[in-house]
């Protein structure tokens, strides 16, 4: 066929069959050769693909590069950073929210930020303290006033960032200042990219600058849904990267930090190094996982 072309792209979204790819003379909208069913792959939002490109500016996907990383829910490759919006004002995140995504994030190597917004209602102080001392960029934000909101946006430079938050916290206004289109009112984000509910139709991801990306997700809940199941219990402390300068020094081999008996981490904690909610977290997520055989992970 005369006037073909191929392409580099990374998908912003996927629609009844149609996949739409970013690409630098603008967006491809392409289909999905059947080799990929035979294959049993599935593009997802965010993969890099090739793109063999018709004269009438449409295409087809003819390959899918190797994923750096992935979520099941919502389906999104190659996340280069998750920004958990949280908050102390009305309604308060439960920090143990916030612990099982940032682990699932630092598991699949995907940087957490957190941005605590609302913070001209209440400026968060708990919050801060607990999550810059485990080493956490941390962001005191306001979706009202926008304060902080710039120093944010400048975070996202050059990357593609996925937001989550429990309903009410702020997450749609937030979003509302970092899009560049000034027009456009929150109710009209949520419509386009599924804000507000706990599970969306499709995952859809925003340029908004040069070799920048954002996606909103669902709400905390929605990465249960068999993303900790692709942790086994003894990479699990790895992903609290507060425990790292301590797990090497335990007395046993594969301590599991949950007994006292020459734990380094536990007396970490004890000593007031180790943040008591970032450990209580950690204990809980083990005790969900600690069961999970081999074969199950293998499965998922």
């Amino acid at each position: 066929m005369t006037g073909e072309t191929m392409k580099q792209g990374r998908i912003l979204k996927g629609v009844g069959g149609f996949y739409y790819a970013d690409t630098r003379d603008g967006i491809i909208v392409c289909k999905a050769r059947g080799k990929f069913r035979i294959q049993n792959i599935k593009p997802m939002v965010g993969d890099i693909a090739e793109i063999r490109c018709l004269d009438d500016e449409t295409g087809f996907l003819s390959e899918i590069k190797p994923r750096k990383n992935f979520l099941i829910r919502p389906p999104i490759a190659n996340i280069d950073m998750i920004v958990i919006v949280v908050s102390q004002a009305p309604p308060v995140t439960d920090t143990f929210l916030i612990d099982r995504v940032s682990a699932i994030a630092a598991h699949q190597n995907i940087e957490t930020v957190i941005a605590i917004n609302k913070c001209d209602l209440d400026d968060g102080d708990k919050l801060y303290e607990i999550y810059t001392r485990a080493g956490f960029k941390v962001f005191r934000v306001s979706g009202v006033t926008g304060d902080g909101i710039p120093e944010l946006k400048q975070s996202l430079a050059g990357k593609l960032t996925a937001f989550t938050g429990v309903s009410g916290v702020g997450k749609s206004m937030i979003l509302n200042c970092i899009l560049p289109e000034p027009g456009l009112k929150t109710g009209e984000i949520n419509d386009r990219i599924g804000r507000g509910r706990h599970t969306t139709r499709h995952v859809e991801i925003i340029k908004i600058a040069e070799n920048t990306w954002l996606a909103d997700t669902p709400g905390f809940s929605a990465f249960d849904t068999g993303q900790m199941d692709l942790i086994r219990k003894e990479e699990l402390s790895g992903a609290f990267f507060d425990f790292l300068p301590y797990s090497g020094n335990c007395r046993f081999t594969g301590c599991a930090h949950i007994k006292d008996s020459g734990c380094a981490v536990i007396d970490a904690l004890k000593q007031g190094r180790i943040e008591e909610t970032r450990y209580l977290s950690y204990k809980r997520m083990y005790e969900s996982i600690k069961d999970i055989k081999d074969w199950e992970h293998k499965n998922v």
